[in-house]
């Protein structure tokens, strides 16, 4: 199962990965405007479609809110305890924090999702709710471990609530709770947009990576990489047994909380000048082992669930 799930899963994202990061070695393009129409056009269109077409329970729902609650809750303490027990410094610690509670819910996880539950769009709509939950985390508690609270909450909201995928987010709940029909001159161009999102979002991933350099490993790095991908799915499991939560959704909850951490770390590292160096590199070295340890979760998974 381990063999499949690897060939049939992983391995079609390694190679869009791989292929990104071929392309920006070999021809240096300026990722922002790509990175731009991914999160403007092909995010939103495909958040928007998988929430449109999915009936989900208003019980399932406060489930999943519950379990990211409680999920969040508990990397937070996580972070702080083994900051304390390293005797990390300030910068070091913030690099563990948000490297362990923000995961790539994006341009990862949700095309592994799309992959894994494309015959259950229920699958699917859980993960764009986990995406939508992470970017909260992200700028509120990443910001607020980068900046010590210099950023006002209201320019947190403003800069949350521009982001198109809130906006595509409302749209498909709004559409669906009221079934509204889409007409086909509408729904078509949003397919073709949202079929493209995963190659997209997977081949800027690896340009992405492409730019960060291998280092010697930090022990900020190495704990990252154990916190992120070994004891983040551990707590995850605990918490769906604890919650008896089950089928489909205990399955795509329990998916959600292997992939490395998210991208939007190093970038907002390298905006602040708060370790960027260490930040890159803990998205690099999860973003790798990950290949190994998401593809043992999937498969822990289907066994369990």
């Amino acid at each position: 199962m381990f063999i499949s799930i690897f060939l049939e899963v992983i391995f079609p994202i390694l190679a869009l990965m791989a292929l990104g990061v071929f392309l920006q070695r070999k021809y240096s393009f300026k990722l922002t405007p790509f990175s731009t129409l991914l999160t403007v056009c092909f995010m939103p269109a495909s958040i928007f479609l998988n929430v449109y077409r999915v009936d989900i329970d208003l019980m399932v729902l406060s489930q999943i809110l519950l379990y990211l609650l409680l999920f969040t809750v508990v990397m937070m303490i996580v972070g702080q305890l083994v900051s304390r027990m390293f005797r990390l410094n300030r910068g070091e610690a913030v690099v563990f924090k948000n490297s362990i509670s923000l995961m790539n819910s994006g341009n990862y996880g949700l095309p592994v999702s799309q992959m894994i539950f494309s015959a259950n769009p229920l699958g699917v709509t859980i993960q764009i709710f986990v995406l939508v939950f992470q970017n909260i985390l992200t700028y509120s508690y990443g910001l607020y471990n980068l900046l010590s609270a210099t950023k006002s909450l209201k320019a947190i909201i403003r800069s949350f609530l521009t982001m198109p995928i809130i906006h595509a987010l409302i749209l498909g709940i709004l559409f669906q709770s009221f079934s509204i029909p889409l007409p086909s001159f509408i729904e078509t161009p949003l397919e073709y947009l949202a079929n493209g999102f995963i190659a997209l979002a997977l081949i800027l991933l690896g340009a992405q990576l492409a730019t960060i350099k291998f280092g010697v490993f930090h022990r900020v790095v190495t704990l990252s990489i154990i916190g992120r991908l070994l004891v983040g799915p551990t707590i995850a499991l605990l918490i769906i047994f604890l919650l008896d939560l089950d089928g489909i959704v205990a399955q795509s909850l329990f998916i959600a909380s292997s992939f490395p951490t998210s991208r939007n770390t190093a970038t907002l590292a390298l905006q602040y000048n708060v370790e960027p160096e260490l930040h890159a590199q803990a998205v690099l070295y999860t973003t790798l082992f990950s290949c190994f340890t998401v593809t043992g979760v999937i498969s822990l998974s289907m066994v369990l669930f």
